[in-house]
This record gives C-alpha cells, structure tokens and sequence, in this order.
C-alpha cells in the first residue's frame, strides 16, 4: 500500500495528506478527543484554489495545545473559535455553515454577545431562531462590533436603520470580518478601525522600535478579546504573552496551486517560508510624496509591489496567467479620486493616476506600510456591491450640519473625527483563498466580486483576460 501512495502523482498524494490532517483538525476545533496536539509544520491544508500552508519561524509543529486553542471565559469560546489554521487564521463563511450544520447551531462561536445580528428580541432556543440570530455570520463570517460614540464626536447619529433590532444611537453595532491571525509581523495597524493602536491605551506602531508597540498592541487586543468576545476575566500576563508569541510566530500563503503546482518552483517564491524572510519596516516602500518623510530609508516608492511570479512571464498556462496578474496588480493605472485619507491630504492632489499598490505598498505583503485609515467607498451606502444586508446610520456634522449616510463609521467611532466617517485599514494581501468573503464587511463574496468594486468605483475597465489573471494571482497569495 506504502509503495502505491508513494507512485502516485505528488500534487495528488498531498492532497490526501492535506485531507487527513484536516480530519484530526476539526476534530480538535470541534472539541472531541484530541488524537493531535500540533499540526506539522507547513501542512498543507486545502482550500479553493490549492493548499495554504502555515510556517512556524520556530521551526517546529504548531502546538494546538496553548492558550489560544484554550477557553479563558464564560461562553466556551477561545481565540481559535474564529481564527482557524484551515481558514487562513480567520473564519469563511463556508466553514462557519459547516459548523452550525455539525453541532445544529450550538459551537461556541454562535453566541449572543456578538455572534447574533442582535442580542436583544432573539429567540435561540430552536434550530431555526438560531438560523435567523446568526444569519449575517452564517452569510457573511461577520462579527457585531458595538462601540459607543466617542463623547468629543464631530457629529451627532441622526438616526439608525438597523433591520436586526440594536438600533440604539449612543451605542452602535457594526458587522465585521475578523481579522487573520497570522503574518503580524506586517501589521501597521490592529483591528480594521485602528482601535488597538491608539493612545492612550496603546502606542502607535511607529518607526524604529515597531515590535515594542505592535506587541503591546497585540496583547492589549488579547485581553479586549478574552474579556469581550470570550466573555471572560483579564487573563494573566502569562496567558498574554503565550498568545501573542503564538500569533507573532506564524507565517501563512498560499502554497500550492492546483493547476500550477507548487508556488515556490521555476524561480517563483511563493509559499510562507520565503514570506518569512520578507524585509518589513514601518514605512517601507510608502506611497505618500517623500516629503512626507514616512519612508525612514527615504527610498523612492516602487510600484512593483510583488516579484514572486516574475520568474512565471515566460510560462504556459496557469502559471503564466499567475505572473500576468502580478503584471497588472503592479502596473494597472488607477484614477484615485474621492478617497478619504488620501485625496483630501493636504499636499495631495483631489485626483491622480496610481496603481494596486498605491494603497497597498508593502513589498510581497499588500498591506499600507504605515498607519493610513482610508476611505475608498466599501461603506458608502451607494455601493457597487449589494450592501443591503448592513444597518444605515445617519450621521449629522455638528458644525456644518451636513448629513452623511454610511453602513459603518468606521475611524470614526474611535476619533470622533468628522473626516475619519468610513475609514478603514487595509488587509495583508497573503492567504486570500482561504478566508472569503472580503472587506471587512464581508461584501464581495469571491475575488470576482473584489474586482467588481474597484473596477465600478473606480472606472478602471479592466479587460476580461485582466480579471481572470488578477483572480488567480490573488488566489495564489
């Protein structure tokens, strides 16, 4: 038997490995007997696209054991409830259907404290009341975030539409995505609205020292999320600290492509273990004039934001398509215009010609290498995407008594700023076939629907063979 698997073509006998381990897996998120306590190091785990694997920089199996697979509160929930190896170190919506199907709605993810569209007028104690209490995460992946209004606001919520109940006006609930786990190292913010990096609760990650604040970030979005999401005490500085070590030793991409094979062959570097070795530094390769100053090495930005694919341009196939989608990702000229964060900086012009990597600068990353919350429309009520499913907050400007309609505030419920209203972070780009939907509002389904956005808001005209080559180069990340 041992001599048959080892005939059979490599790609189809990781396959098999990839479904075993995702057996044993589920059995250990899933809560029964553990036969495992640690997956091995860059297992490869499959997704739509191909297998995503997980690298740790101790180079060592990744325990399953520590205290971020460990329940700290009351609701049974721990911080891997939402942030799973399989789904990229966040949730699908896929896998979250999987769960409720297997445990009829009971998993701990499925509570009323945030997992419920409301936790007000809620019946959960039938199958189908907890079908309906969890629609938008059994939809969308989505969380409720309820934060109240900043009491400095710029602004006053004139009124909240909110078709799940929870429509009060001091206290706002918002949907959103959880955020990976993993390749933290990159982050320039935490969370999609800035909120644990922000003084004075916490420092902002700034150049030189970026591990001093980003570490204490982390463990301050440790403690809000056993104390909030979990329900339970403060936990110990020990407990903290072995989260986020956990988290900070994680790299995780794409691997393996089921049509292109392996990402890391024929001079590409794909795959987490070269993203281990990605050069990062608050700052690098910004985007913003350099008289800004933000850039620390003052290098010029580079719009060629990804190189992995470059050794592909001459290939057949897949794989050429993959380095043609890189191609476009880098060099695809974009009017950016009505952009919250950039277009209204002072030193800015209100439109100008960029790329993919105007806002996602960091090299073989994706990410905005410094703090730099924007707006480009993923809110905005009149959305390219069907944004239906989201409340409608009426915000009224206090000074000028302009009213702004928006489906989340974002910024701006931290700052109270005017200007911050639909604000958010952008995403590390690595490992995106694994956790849809995206944006953090769960509004475009696939990486098809990702390019429907930018394509309509911002007039780009991608070509049809642009979309289908830019789909496999994101789905390879």
């Amino acid at each position: 038997m041992k001599s048959r698997i080892l005939r059979v073509n490599p790609l189809a006998r990781t396959f098999v490995v990839a479904i075993v381990l995702l057996v044993v897996l589920l059995g250990v998120m899933m809560g029964t007997p553990a036969s495992a306590q640690s997956l091995p190091n860059q297992a490869p785990l499959p997704n739509g696209s191909g297998f995503l694997e997980t690298y740790n920089i101790n180079n060592a199996p990744i325990s399953l054991t520590g205290v971020f697979f460990q329940s700290l509160g009351t609701n049974g929930r721990s911080c891997s409830s939402c942030h799973l190896p399989t789904e990229g170190w966040s949730v699908s919506a896929t896998e979250v259907q999987a769960r409720f199907l297997l445990t009829q709605g009971l998993d701990p993810i499925f509570r009323t404290n945030d997992g419920s569209n409301c936790d007000q007028n809620i019946d959960t104690s039938t199958l189908e009341g907890r079908r309906k209490a969890y629609s938008l995460l059994l939809s969308r992946g989505l969380i409720r975030v309820a934060l109240p209004v900043p009491a400095n606001a710029e602004f006053t919520v004139q009124k909240v539409s909110n078709p799940y109940g929870c429509s009060d006006a001091s206290t706002l609930s918002m949907y959103r995505r959880p955020l990976p786990a993993t390749n933290l190292k990159f982050l320039s913010t935490v969370m999609s609205d800035g909120r644990e990096s922000t003084p004075p609760s916490t420092q902002k990650i700034t150049y030189p020292d970026p591990d001093t604040s980003l570490l204490a970030d982390l463990a301050h979005q440790a403690i809000d999320a056993t104390t909030g999401h979990a329900q339970g005490p403060v936990p110990t500085d020990a407990q903290v600290q072995d989260i986020v070590s956990f988290e900070t030793s994680l790299r995780t991409a794409q691997a393996i492509d089921y049509v292109a094979g392996f990402l890391n062959e024929n001079g590409a570097s794909g795959g987490p273990v070269a993203l281990a070795s990605q050069q990062f530094f608050i700052g690098i390769n910004d985007s913003f004039p350099s008289s800004f100053g933000l850039n620390p090495s003052g290098a010029p930005f580079d719009p060629n934001i990804f190189n992995l694919f470059t050794a592909w341009a001459n290939s057949l196939g897949r794989r050429a398509s993959i380095a043609r989608g890189q191609a476009v990702f880098n060099s695809k000229p974009i009017t950016i215009s009505g952009v919250a964060g950039i277009n209204d900086v002072e030193g800015l012009p209100e439109s100008f010609s960029g790329t993919c990597g105007t806002c996602h600068d960091s090299p073989n990353v994706g990410n905005h290498s410094v703090s730099a919350p924007l707006n480009i429309g993923v809110a905005d009520v009149k959305n390219p995407l069907d944004l239906s499913y989201l409340p409608v907050f009426t915000l009224k400007n206090n000074i000028t008594h302009k009213t702004v309609k928006t489906t989340d505030p974002g910024r701006a419920l931290i700052t109270g700023k005017w200007a911050d209203i639909g604000k958010a972070k952008g995403p590390i780009l690595r490992g995106l076939a694994s956790r849809a939907p995206y944006f953090h509002n769960g509004s475009a389904g696939s990486l098809a629907d990702v390019l429907v956005f930018y394509d309509e808001r911002f007039k780009i005209g991608f070509t049809e063979q642009e979309k289908l080559d830019l789909i496999a180069f994101l789905s390879v990340l």
